[in-house]
């Protein structure tokens, strides 16, 4: 039941084994939930080594309050795929992720953002 969740934790992993796990927002579609990041966060350049992770529900601060899953996760590059992922982010999220997409452009961010598919 992770589609009513405002957040899940991502943990990706080290080349060393350790788990890294960071709170994120996430829209939920059939077997796949859609995320975005900073293209140069250390989450994506964990995927790109491996994309082994897991999820698992929790609050902003990243404090766990559900079951972890095991999942794949995907850097997306096609932009039809992203423009997917946005518009099921912005569905979910509302006026919330509009005035984040707002500032994100005027800061530039915007184009610099990674997509993600995690497949549970």
């Amino acid at each position: 039941m992770l589609e009513r969740e405002s957040y899940v934790s991502l943990a990706t992993y080290r080349r060393d084994g350790r788990s890294v796990e960071t709170a994120i927002w996430f829209a939920a579609e059939g077997p796949s939930l859609w995320a975005f990041t900073a293209r140069d966060s250390g989450k994506v350049k964990r995927l790109r080594n491996s994309p082994r992770a897991r999820v698992a529900a929790c609050d902003a601060r990243g404090k766990v309050h559900g079951a972890w899953r095991h999942a794949q996760a995907y850097i997306v590059d096609d932009p039809q795929r992203i423009a997917h992922a946005l518009g099921l982010l912005r569905a979910k999220y509302g006026l919330l992720m509009r005035v984040t997409d707002f500032f994100s452009r005027l800061s530039g961010r915007f184009q610099s953002r990674a997509y993600l598919e995690i497949k549970l």
